[in-house]
């Protein structure tokens, strides 16, 4: 069966994009990466010596990027439910973070330490269809959220990706009522037709 015209078009934009393009050249697995460094240079978000988790990090950009910003005595854990190759230094979990098992993984991991970020660059597997692509999305972000708040320290940051439609307004509202400062990012590196936005929420209220 052929390509749809879609599937074709993705495909040329793809190949195409500048981003990936520079992502090959400088030996990052996703032009995702550039979205953190634009974030990182402008928010701060990560420092040396923290504990971060990274969920849904396949196939590693993210993962690959603050790695070489955490330090010896920062402690970088990735969780994906697929597999992904890994990095020096960086605590791999391979399972469904929501499950009771991974998070008691995790747990046991931290060893009574709190984490001071939480990275969300997740999406679900897109369908072409709003109507059930927009609600898949939300609700990923509520359960990212929800782990957030179960692990972050009182000076935490989380950092999720978002995209905008329904649900999206009652998230964020619901965001600011949780953290002391919500702020809203679109880096470069988005494509300019994406709905895709980050929110960068610091310092939980809930603990």
């Amino acid at each position: 069966m052929g390509r749809t015209v879609s599937s074709q078009r993705w495909l040329h934009e793809h190949f195409t994009d500048p981003y990936v393009q520079r992502a090959q050249r400088e030996g990052w697995r996703s032009r995702a990466v550039y979205k953190l460094i634009e974030m990182q240079e402008k928010d701060r978000i990560l420092r040396p010596g923290q504990v971060v988790v990274d969920l849904g990090a396949a196939p590693g950009g993210w993962t690959q990027y603050v790695s070489g910003l955490m330090g010896e005595s920062g402690h970088l854990f990735a969780l994906d439910i697929l597999p992904m190759d890994g990095f020096a230094g960086v605590d791999f979990i391979q399972g469904d973070f929501t499950e009771q098992a991974v998070f008691d993984q995790l747990l046991a991991r931290l060893d009574g330490r709190t984490v001071d970020v939480v990275l969300s660059d997740m999406a679900p597997n897109m369908s072409g269809q709003d109507s059930v692509d927009q609600p898949r999305s939300m609700y990923l972000a509520e359960l990212a959220e929800d782990f957030a708040l179960r692990v972050l320290g009182p000076q935490g940051t989380y950092l999720v990706k978002l995209f905008q439609g329904a649900g999206f307004d009652d998230y964020i509202r619901n965001l600011r009522g949780k953290f002391a400062s919500v702020a809203m990012r679109k880096p470069d590196a988005s494509r300019g037709r994406s709905r895709e936005v980050y929110a960068l929420a610091r310092n939980p209220r809930v603990l």
